[in-house]
């Protein structure tokens, strides 16, 4: 199964700043192949199920063995099975219907 993820991780307690951690995240999910487009306050994640999934236990992986103690993430999952469509379907839509 496909999804789309809406993916908002937050350090919590590393300071003011978490831009060196959202960095970091961002890295593995470039790395990761699965197709994604950063926003202002997370990142949407597209892919197989697991894939997904896999990528955001990974990420909080990656912050608890770089020092960040605690994480607080939000997810919002959508998944459909009468059509495949991803991230640039659904913006290419709404935009379509503002012309």
């Amino acid at each position: 199964m496909r999804v789309i993820v809406d993916f908002c991780l937050i350090p919590i307690g590393v300071g003011v700043s978490v831009s060196q951690e959202v960095a970091a995240v961002e890295k593995l999910i470039r790395e990761s192949g699965l197709n994604y487009q950063l926003h202002g306050y997370g990142t949407n994640i597209e892919g197989p199920w697991d894939e997904v999934f896999a990528l955001i236990k990974q990420c909080h992986q990656e912050l608890h063995k770089t020092g960040t103690v605690r994480i607080s993430s939000t997810l919002r999952v959508g998944t459909r099975t009468d059509k495949e469509q991803g991230i640039q379907d659904k913006i290419d839509k709404v935009e379509n219907l503002l012309k």
